[in-house]
């Protein structure tokens, strides 16, 4: 088996490759870009995996996100998963590589799990001769607008792939510290919009309108007895109004208002039946009202459900590699790594990145010391699981 060697060795010493990974961090920090524009984020990243003799896949389909492959191409193909978008945030963090891009910061990390990848992918080329099979490094765009993972799947890149894993920081746990679970880890999620029209009139004489400031008042309590009433309580679902928009003045009821919000459940079926209970709900308040009360349903990822043989795995494999290892509860959070999950078995992860701000905060800053140790973990992850693939 001939295969290319890298033509740079970023891992000598570890001291070496944690400052070359620090070093690609923090310039994807300074230069975040949004989903499905990560044109230059892509860029950067075939150039840092072709200097580093790395395979990257040839995926027309894929517009923005690249895939490395690393192995003889022959055996079990197991894949490793970064996503790479950045969020609409005006960044506050103070670190003196901050985003120089006005309303656009890496405040869910994804510039730190695409550091991870890298390392992990720089990792397996040093040991690629001794690999029984094939690693496929996925750096996956636009998971904030929840399809990045479906465009990913739609490209070919991860055909025949035996197992997938997923990586995240929390800033929840101590670095050193890696939590997961068996079962759904987060949640499934969509966003509505609920437009009410009815008859404008002067608030001086409100019978002579219909009234959807009253109206909406009155469908935002009723949604409540969906978690309360229309779903049993050993479900767990969140049913959240987010934006109320109506009127423009003090003294006239609008024609129209509108309402904006998200549901999230750890079950499938539930949230495959939650649009028709709104429905129901916005038909009866609708006619009572003198209304009318449309629901404009926007479908998000499922929820992310970890193989239970996987997520056991990951974490045994965490703990060879120095990580104390927490099972954790579910999360309402969503995560687009639930469309893998669908086709591929597999596990989603968390590392701790000890911040002393919550993803999607403007001060948000995950420690960076918890890079390299990560991008071991991940590497070692996939070298396990080929070998454990190899013995079926």
């Amino acid at each position: 088996m001939s295969l290319e060697k890298p033509q740079l060795d970023f891992t000598a010493t570890k001291e070496q490759l944690e400052e070359r990974l620090l070093e690609i961090r923090r310039n994807l920090h300074r230069e975040p870009e949004l989903s499905n524009e990560e044109y230059e984020t892509t860029r950067k990243l075939k150039g840092w995996l072709k200097e580093a003799g790395i395979k990257v896949l040839d995926l027309p389909a894929l517009k923005t996100g690249v895939i490395a492959e690393i192995g003889s191409g022959e055996g079990p193909i197991v894949a490793l998963r970064a996503d790479i978008d950045a969020l609409p945030i005006d960044e506050q963090s103070g670190v003196p590589f901050s985003s120089t891009v006005p309303g656009k910061m890496h405040a869910c990390g994804h510039d730190f799990h695409t550091t991870v990848a890298l390392g992990a992918a720089y990792l397996l080329k040093e040991r690629e001769e001794e690999l029984a099979g094939t690693v496929r490094i996925v750096f996956q765009p636009a998971e904030e607008t929840g399809h990045g993972a479906k465009d990913v799947l739609a490209s070919g890149g991860l055909d025949n792939v035996a197992v997938i894993f997923g990586l995240h920081n929390d800033p929840d746990l101590e670095v050193g510290e890696l939590g997961t679970c068996a079962g759904p880890i987060t949640a499934g999620v969509d966003r509505f919009e609920i437009v009410i029209n009815g008859v404008g009139a002067h608030a001086a004489s409100p019978e002579k309108g219909t009234d959807t400031i009253v109206a909406a008042s009155q469908i935002v309590l009723a949604l409540q007895t969906i978690s309360s009433r229309l779903v049993s309580a050993l479900d767990s679902i969140v049913v959240s109004v987010t934006r109320i928009t109506g009127g423009n003045t003090w003294n006239v009821l609008p024609a129209t208002v509108e309402l904006e919000g998200t549901v999230r459940t750890l079950n499938v079926d539930v949230q495959k039946r939650v649009p028709e209970q709104i429905r129901q709900i916005l038909a009866g308040i609708g006619a009572a009202a003198g209304v009318t009360a449309e629901l404009r349903w926007y479908p998000g990822p499922l929820a992310t459900i970890n193989d239970a043989f996987w997520s056991e795995f990951a974490a045994e494999a965490a703990r060879e590699t120095g990580y104390k290892t927490k099972v954790l509860g579910p999360s309402m959070g969503g995560e687009d790594f639930s469309f893998y999950l669908q086709d591929i078995p597999g596990a989603f992860v968390y590392v701790g990145s000890s911040s002393s701000y919550a993803l999607h905060h403007p001060e948000f800053a995950p420690n960076e010391s918890a890079i390299l140790p990560a991008a071991e973990y991940y590497s070692h992850l996939a070298v396990r699981a080929i070998n454990e693939l190899s013995q079926e």
